[in-house]
């Protein structure tokens, strides 16, 4: 049997930009992405603990240490600037594997830059 299970979360993130006439997605901070293992045009889901929105979307690689975390397309609607949010990617793993696997739990401060 087949689990879907947390691959990676970066946890309370701080939406920097939105941009409502970009064709979709989440730009992310590469330093991010690195951390946590995500790749571009990754599946997310992303969880807004600001005002309880939750969606998905796909990544693309923001600039280095930029801090970026921009919502983009018709996903602006869901964030704004300032709000806290949880970017999380899930992965499918064989049963016998659940019992050793751990996901990358990334952590960051106010300017969403690694802790």
């Amino acid at each position: 049997m087949n689990r879907i299970m947390l691959k990676a979360k970066i946890h309370r993130v701080k939406v920097t930009q939105t941009d409502f006439d970009y064709q979709g997605s989440l730009t992310l901070d590469a330093s991010l992405m690195d951390a946590a293992d995500m790749l571009p045009y990754e599946q997310a889901h992303v969880y807004n603990i600001t005002n309880g929105e939750r969606f998905l979307t796909y990544l693309i690689k923001g600039e280095k240490d930029s801090g970026v975390v921009g919502i983009n397309g018709a996903a602006a609607h869901k964030a704004q600037v300032g709000d806290d949010l949880i970017i999380a990617t899930y992965t499918v793993l064989d049963e016998e594997k659940t019992d050793y696997f751990m996901p990358k739990i990334i952590l960051v401060d106010e300017k969403n830059r690694l802790n």
